[in-house]
C-alpha cells in the first residue's frame, strides 16, 4: 500500500476504508460550501458504493460540494494501470526519476526531527522536509515531463470501478499561507481537548503559569508561574519562558528563550531564537494573508524593547530596531 499526502496523515481512517473497498485507489474527501468548492478538485461519488464517478480539478462551473482533500491510498497496481494510460518509456522514466530523487534526498541529509510546520508538536515522529508537491516539482525539472495525478490518473479512472472515496467528518484545512499553520495548530489543540485532554496544560498562576483555553506545553519546557499562556498556544521542548511573559495564538519551537515581560501573539518563533525583555512579536491574525502573522526563523535574536509586527525573519538575524510588514533576509 502507498499513501500519498501533503498533510499530517494519522486519524482519517481512509486506509481502513481502502482495504474494505479492495480498489486500486481511495481518496479522502470532505464537503465544503458551494461557494468555495471551485478552489479545489470537485468530484461526484456514488452515495451507496462511494465509487468515484466524476472528477474535475478546479472547474469553472459548479460540479459538487464534495472536494478532494489531497490524501490518497493506492495499491501498487496503480503503476501497472498507468502503463495502459501512458507510454511505457514515460512511466519507467518517472519511476527512475522518483528513485533517484529519493536517494538524493537521503544522501543530502534532508531528513529531520524538526517538524515542517508547528503542529502540536514534539509528539510526532520524523517528517520529511520536502512535501510531495515539492518533490513533484523537483522531479518535473529532471524530467521535463511529468505525470499529473488529477488529469492523468483521477479523471480517466473515474467511473471505472477503480477509485473510491472516503468522506471524513474531522476537520481539514489547506495550508496555502504561513498563517494557516497557526489555524491548524489551534484545530489540533481543540481536538486534543476532546480526544487527549491529558496532553493539554492547566494552571491558575499560583505554582504554575496561568493557562487560558487550549495550550500544549512540552514537559521539558520551563515556564515562570507569573506568565500567562493561551489560548491556542503550543510550546515545544526545552523552551524557557520568563516572568510576566504573555503568549496568545502562537507556536514556540524547540530551545526558544522568551525573556521577561515579552509578548508574542499570532506568531511562530523558530528553533533556538531569543526574544528580549519587553519586546513584542505580533501579527494581525489574518491567516489568509502572506504577512498576516510574524515568523522568526531559526536562531533569530530580538533585542530588548523591540517591536516586530507582521514580519518574516529568516534564520540567524539580529533584530534591534522596530520593523513592520517586512521580509528580512
Amino acid at each position: 500500500m502507498c499513501i500519498l499526502s501533503d498533510v499530517e496523515y494519522n486519524q482519517y481512517g481512509n486506509a481502513e476504508a481502502h482495504r474494505r473497498y479492495g480498489s486500486i485507489g481511495t481518496l479522502l474527501v470532505i464537503k465544503v460550501s458551494a461557494e468555495s468548492a471551485n478552489q479545489f478538485g470537485e468530484l461526484v461519488a456514488d452515495p451507496v458504493t462511494k465509487e468515484l464517478l466524476h472528477y474535475a480539478e478546479k472547474p469553472e462551473t459548479f460540479v459538487s460540494d464534495l472536494i478532494n482533500c489531497g490524501v490518497y491510498v493506492f495499491t501498487p497496481d496503480i503503476f501497472l494501470l498507468s502503463r495502459e494510460l501512458f507510454p511505457i518509456g514515460k512511466i519507467e522514466k518517472m519511476c527512475c526519476a522518483c528513485l533517484a530523487m529519493c536517494l538524493s534526498i537521503r544522501q543530502q541529509g534532508c531528513w529531520s526531527n524538526k517538524p515542517t510546520i508547528g503542529l502540536p508538536l514534539s509528539i510526532y515522529p520524523q517528517k520529511l522536509l520536502l512535501t510531495s508537491s515539492q518533490l513533484q516539482r523537483r522531479i518535473r525539472i529532471l524530467l521535463g515531463d511529468f505525470l499529473r495525478l488529477d488529469q492523468d490518473i483521477l479523471s480517466p479512472l473515474a467511473g471505472k470501478k477503480q477509485l473510491y472515496t472516503f468522506e471524513t467528518a474531522d476537520f481539514w484545512k489547506q495550508i496555502k499561507t504561513p498563517g494557516m499553520s497557526l489555524k491548524c495548530s489551534a484545530l489540533y489543540l481543540a481536538q486534543f481537548r476532546l480526544t487527549s485532554p491529558h496532553l493539554l496544560a492547566s494552571g491558575d498562576g499560583a505554582r504554575s503559569p496561568t493557562v487560558v483555553g487550549d495550550v500544549y506545553i512540552h514537559p521539558s519546557a520551563k515556564v515562570h508561574p507569573t506568565a500567562k499562556i493561551g489560548p491556542d498556544v503550543s510550546i515545544s521542548a526545552n523552551v524557557r519562558i520568563a516572568a510576566g511573559v504573555r503568549l496568545l495564538n502562537c507556536i514556540i519551537l524547540d530551545d526558544v528563550e522568551i525573556q521577561e515581560n515579552a509578548l508574542v501573539i499570532h506568531s511562530i518563533i523558530g528553533w533556538k531564537s531569543s526574544i528580549g525583555r519587553w519586546s513584542r512579536i505580533q501579527g494581525d491574525g489574518d491567516f489568509d494573508s502572506k504577512l498576516g502573522i510574524s515568523i522568526l526563523g531559526e536562531s533569530v535574536t530580538v533585542e530588548d524593547e523591540v517591536v516586530v509586527i507582521n514580519c518574516i525573519v529568516l534564520p540567524n538575524n539580529v533584530i534591534d530596531v522596530h520593523v513592520m510588514k517586512e521580509i528580512i533576509l
